[in-house]
Parts: C-alpha cells; sequence; structure tokens
C-alpha cells in the first residue's frame, strides 16, 4: 500500500509504503525542537521513499538529516545517512488522517515535556533504552 502525502502549500508531495502498520512518537530534544511537539511519524519500507519539490535538509547528527519544505517550512522526514541503510521516519502529518494508523511506540519516554500525554497501551522506551540501541546500531555500521 502506497501512502502520499504533501507538505502545507503543496509544493512537496512524497510517496511512500509503510514499514509497518503504526505510528510511533519520538519525545528528544532534537524532534521537539524541530517540530515544537514530538515527531509523530511513519517508518517507510527501505528503497520507497519518492519525493517530488523543493526539499532542504540538515545534518543534524552525524548519523542523520531532517528535511522540510523549503517554500514552507513543513516538517518532512528524519532520514539515516549511515551508508547502507535506508531508513526514513516520514512525519505522519504529510499523510490524511496519518494513515489511519494508531500510535503503537513512544520513544525518549523520559525526557518529555510533563504535560504530553498519549493515550492507550503502547510501547514506550527511555532515552537510555534508544541511545543504548543506537550505540550498538552504530558500532555495527563502523565495522
Amino acid at each position: 500500500m502506497t501512502m502520499n502525502g504533501n507538505c502545507l502549500c503543496g509544493a512537496v508531495t512524497v510517496h511512500f509504503e509503510p514499514a509497518a502498520d503504526k505510528l510511533g512518537a519520538c519525545h528528544c530534544e532534537m524532534c521537539r525542537r524541530w517540530t515544537g511537539s514530538a515527531l509523530l511519524e511513519i517508518d517507510a519500507k527501505p528503497g520507497s521513499v519518492r519525493y517530488e519539490g523543493p526539499v532542504k535538509s540538515y545534518g543534524s547528527s552525524d548519523w542523520a538529516e531532517r528535511a522540510w519544505c523549503d517554500t514552507c517550512g513543513t516538517t518532512l522526514w528524519y532520514h539515516l545517512t549511515l551508508p547502507e541503510h535506508d531508513y526514513y521516519s516520514i512525519s505522519a502529518g504529510l499523510v490524511e488522517d496519518a494513515g489511519g494508523l494508531t500510535l503503537k511506540t513512544e520513544i525518549y519516554i523520559d525526557v518529555k515535556p510533563g504535560g504530553y500525554a498519549f493515550a492507550g497501551d503502547h510501547e514506550r522506551k527511555t532515552k537510555a533504552e534508544i541511545e543504548a540501541g543506537f550505540a550498538a546500531f552504530l558500532e555495527g555500521a563502523q565495522t
């Protein structure tokens, strides 16, 4: 199933297949500064992301970049830039009704602002849990 989305002004269109039937939420400091809240995202199936329009990106770490529409500033995606890794977290707001998907994962749960609360029973991971996974992932990518 291909999902189609667009930015606020319509200058950027994005097409992708979801990797799983779920939404994720990230509360890390970078995502909150970038989006003004948590990043609600849909993981894209590797190799499926296509887009048209004026996209700009910023290398926010040694392993990832964040992209936005250069016309209206809409958040588009978080992308791993490590060689041989094709991982995109597409902003759920680009897709009508977030593709009808349900929130299944919340990460950096222990650093989210106190006023944020997502309802429902879903997986929640702390900063330490996520960063331990990133460290192992990066070690494997460098060998």
